[in-house]
C-alpha cells in the first residue's frame, strides 16, 4: 500500500477519532451514568458485577458479567470508542474523542477522572502501573491502577514526547520508561528515560514502529517494518525479519514466556493484507520463527493463554492454541463461524479478550458473545445481545 494508506493503518486511533469527531462532540459529555453516580436505565442503583465485561457498540458500551455473560448495563456512549483494561479488579480505560476517560465497570459508572487530549492511543499495564500515550499530543501517563478506587485522578508521572505520533511507552520495574519515537509522518524507534525523566538509551533502527509487549524477564518487543526491537537488561538487541519488509506491529506476551507472539505483514503496497503467518520472538535467543496457520486473522486475534499459550483467532473461526516454544498447533476450538477482516479496521469482526483461563470472542454478525474454557476447549456461556459489538475487553487485575 502507498505511504498514506500505510499511515492510515499505523495511526489506528488517531485516524478514527478524527473521522468520528462530527459524531463524538458530545462522546466526552456523556451523562447517562456521569462521575460516580451509577444509575441503570430504569434510573434504579446499578448492581456490582464481579469480573465485568466490556463491549463498546454504535452508540455505546454493554457491561456484562464476567461469568454468565449476562449484561449488567448499557451506557450511551456516541461515537468510535476504544477499550483497555485499567489494571485493577473495577476499571476499564475507554478511549474517546475527548481523551482517556476511566470507567468503574464493576460499578457501570464513569468516574469523572478523564486525561483529556486529542487521539487517545496506547494503554499498557506493567509493573505495576499503566500507562497512556496521547498521540495527538505526544504526552505520557503513568499511574498505579490501585490508585483509581478512590474516584480521583491519581498522582504519577508525566512525559511529553519531542513530538506527537502514533506511539507507545512502558515503564519497567526498576522505574525506567520506554518511549517510541517519531513524528506524526514518520516514527523511527524507541528511547529509554530513568526515573527522573533523563535519557540513557536510544536506538532509531525500528522504522514504523508500533506496539509492544513484554515477555518472561521484562524483555520488551517493540514492533518494526522490518522485524523486532527488543530492549532487555538495559540493552537494545534488533531481531531482523527474513522479508526485506516485514512488518510486527501487534503484539501479545506473557510473563510465563520468553517468546513473544506477533503478526506479520510483507506487502507494503496492500491496501489490506491478510496474513496468514505469524511470528514467535524469543527474547533470549532474539530468534524470530513464522509459522503459516493456513488462516488469516486480524489485529484483535492475538492473546495468550494461562500457562504462556499463544492463542489465535482465525479467519475460519476457530481459536488456535499454539505451542510458542515449537509453533506447534496444539488445538483448534471451533468458536464462531468463519469470517473475512473488513477493509476498514474500525469495522466490526470477531474480537478475542483474554482473562486467566478464559478466552472471550465476539462473534459480531450473530450479536453473540462466547466464554471459552482454553484448557478444555468447551464454550462454557454465550449471550445473544441488542447489537452487534465491536471493541471487546475487562478487568484485569495484576500485570
Amino acid at each position: 500500500m502507498n505511504k498514506s494508506m500505510r499511515n492510515r493503518a499505523f495511526t489506528g486511533t488517531a485516524l478514527a477519532l478524527a473521522a468520528s469527531a462530527v459524531l463524538t462532540a458530545c462522546g466526552g459529555e456523556d451523562n447517562s451514568s456521569t462521575d460516580t453516580k451509577a444509575e441503570n436505565a430504569a434510573g434504579t442503583k446499578a448492581v456490582a458485577v464481579k469480573d465485568p465485561l466490556v463491549a463498546t457498540f454504535d452508540g455505546g458500551l454493554y457491561v456484562l458479567d464476567g461469568e454468565s455473560l449476562k449484561p449488567a448495563d448499557t451506557i450511551d456512549l456516541p461515537g468510535f470508542n476504544r477499550l483497555n483494561p485499567a489494571g485493577d479488579d473495577d476499571h476499564v480505560i475507554v478511549s474517546t474523542d475527548s481523551g482517556f476517560r476511566v470507567l468503574n465497570a464493576a460499578r457501570q459508572a464513569f468516574t469523572g477522572v478523564e486525561y483529556k487530549g486529542a487521539k487517545p492511543g496506547h494503554v499498557v499495564r506493567h509493573a505495576g502501573k499503566t500507562v497512556l500515550f496521547t498521540d495527538g499530543t505526544g504526552e505520557v501517563d503513568v499511574f498505579d491502577p490501585d490508585d483509581l478506587s478512590g474516584g480521583k485522578k491519581p498522582q504519577g508521572r508525566s512525559y511529553t514526547s519531542a513530538e506527537p505520533h502514533h506511539g507507545v511507552a512502558i515503564e519497567l520495574s526498576n522505574g525506567e520508561l520506554l518511549s517510541t519515537l517519531g513524528t506524526e509522518e514518520k516514527r523511527t524507534g524507541a528511547l529509554v528515560l530513568d526515573k527522573n525523566n533523563k535519557e540513557i538509551k536510544r536506538d532509531e533502527n525500528c522504522p514504523g514502529v508500533h506496539g509492544e509487549a513484554a515477555a518472561k524477564g521484562e524483555a520488551v518487543g517493540i514492533g518494526c517494518e522490518d522485524g523486532i526491537l527488543i530492549y532487555k537488561d538495559g540493552e537494545f538487541t534488533k531481531v531482523d525479519a527474513p522479508d526485506e519488509y516485514g512488518r510486527i506491529g501487534n503484539q501479545s506476551g506473557s510473563d510465563a514466556s520468553p517468546i513473544l507472539l506477533g503478526d506479520y505483514k510483507t506487502d507494503p503496497e496492500a491496501e489490506l493484507e491478510r496474513p496468514t503467518r505469524i511470528s514467535l520472538i524469543d527474547t533470549e535467543t532474539a530468534k524470530l520463527r513464522l509459522v503459516d496457520l493456513g488462516t488469516s486473522y486480524s489485529f484483535r486475534s492475538l492473546g495468550r493463554g494461562p500457562q504462556g499459550e499463544a492463542l489465535l483467532l482465525g479467519t475460519n473461526g476457530s481459536l488456535h492454541v499454539i505451542d510458542p516454544e515449537t509453533g506447534k498447533v496444539e488445538k483448534k476450538i471451533p468458536v464462531v463461524d468463519e469470517w473475512q477482516e473488513p477493509l476498514d479496521w474500525q469495522q466490526p469482526r470477531p474480537t478475542l479478550f483474554v482473562r486467566d483461563h478464559t478466552a472471550y470472542v465476539s462473534e459480531p454478525g450473530k450479536r453473540k458473545l462466547h466464554a471459552i474454557d482454553i484448557e478444555t476447549g468447551k464454550k462454557v456461556a454465550s449471550v445473544t445481545l441488542p447489537k452487534s459489538t465491536n471493541e471487546l475487553s475487562g478487568v484485569v487485575a495484576g500485570h
